[in-house]
């Protein structure tokens, strides 16, 4: 969005908060972009995010006490739930008063049955509908079909970038279940949750760091509780962008990352803040993990529940470099070692590595394979 003359679209498998949706738009604007139904398309399947969701997301994690999920606490999980349930309120709706006025009604009577009997305030649909309409006007300056923008690019011969949310081991069906969101993020995510077919998608980009990191609660086999971990944390300077909350860090989980790589397909990996390890003496690397006291050592993450919180992994272990690797623009200026982590990285993920990224600004990137090349 903040490029001139590219078109940005979101998708009908996004759901959207719209007041964050306007906040972000005038946030954008104050920074320069253009923002305008000429750049932004939303779908008008797109499912919203309203205050009942927020409000059953935190009830229920409040519930949940010490084994809650980790939520954002921004109600995308009840939004989607609403949605596979048929009874969601979703972008196009907003044309029509009858239909905003029924489903509202509709959605607060489901869930005010379960906020009453928990002891928290109703949801009242009247206030949502009120707020609704108050943004109505803005809101549909920008709706549209992201299928037909999807149609018309094909045909224009244009180039498109799919961008998706969450790491592939947060998928519903293929992450750290019940520990995920709760959408599928692998990667054919990408033609359903835009509106076109799997044909579509080309080269996969598969975006991981150097090291590894979880935010909220769920297994984590490689993290790091010393003062590696915690090092890795200072220097990446792992919070959340949403958020604000401290990512949990640890050494590089080449079995899930593997398995990641399988589940969605990637193409190429981009390797990213390389410069969070420069300094360190000794880097690990999970090859496997041990779910028992026996030698049997597992070369996939378990999908079932009770293995994944007992995974102690297995470690490789390889020299680190001295030398600053922050801000390096070129292969030829890598330190050696850095060279052969990487190195091992793909052999053991089975995945080639196409960029690596050395520090946050942009241009802080070595392009190792041009994926339009070949």
């Amino acid at each position: 969005i903040v490029r001139p003359g590219k078109l940005s679209v979101i998708g009908n498998g996004v759901v959207i908060d719209p007041t964050h949706l306007l906040k972000e738009i005038s946030i954008l604007r104050d920074q320069g972009a253009h923002i305008n139904p000429s750049s932004l398309v939303v779908s008008e399947s797109a499912s919203l995010i309203l205050p009942v969701h927020q409000a059953v997301d935190a009830a229920r994690e409040a519930l949940r006490g010490a084994g809650k999920i980790g939520t954002t606490g921004r109600g995308i999980g009840p939004a989607y739930e609403d949605k596979v349930a048929r009874r969601a309120v979703r972008f196009g709706d907003l044309t029509s008063d009858t239909v905003l006025t029924e489903k509202l009604d509709a959605l607060v009577a489901y869930h005010n049955v379960w906020l009453g009997a928990a002891g928290h305030a109703l949801a009242d649909a009247n206030k949502m509908k009120a707020e609704l309409l108050a943004m109505r006007d803005e809101l549909l300056l920008y709706v549209g079909q992201s299928w037909r923008c999807l149609a018309d690019a094909r045909a224009a011969n244009r180039c498109v970038l799919f961008e998706g949310a969450q790491g592939v081991m947060l998928d519903i069906d293929h992450g750290t279940y019940p520990f995920v969101t709760s959408s599928n993020t692998v990667a054919g995510q990408a033609a359903t949750g835009a509106g076109t077919g799997p044909t579509d998608i080309g080269f996969v980009l598969g975006i991981t760091k150097a090291y590894t990191t979880r935010v909220g609660s769920g297994p984590f086999p490689t993290e790091d509780f010393g003062d590696d971990g915690n090092n890795m944390g200072l220097r990446g300077r792992e919070f959340g962008t949403v958020t604000g909350r401290k990512r949990r860090c640890g050494w590089f989980d080449a079995v899930m990352v593997r398995q990641a790589g399988h589940v969605a397909g990637i193409s190429g990996m981009a390797l990213t803040k390389l410069d969070v390890l420069d300094g360190f003496n000794t880097l690990k690397i999970c090859i496997g993990y041990q779910i028992d006291d026996s030698d049997n050592i597992i070369d996939y993450f378990p999908s079932n529940a009770n293995s994944q919180a007992v995974c102690k992994p297995v470690y490789e272990e390889m020299p680190g470099w001295l030398e600053p690797t922050f801000g390096v623009r070129s292969w030829a200026q890598l330190p050696v070692n850095a060279v052969n982590y990487i190195r091992r990285l793909e052999e053991l993920t089975k995945l080639p590595v196409t960029v690596v990224s050395t520090g946050p600004e942009r241009d802080d990137t070595i392009l190792v394979k041009d994926p339009f090349e070949g």
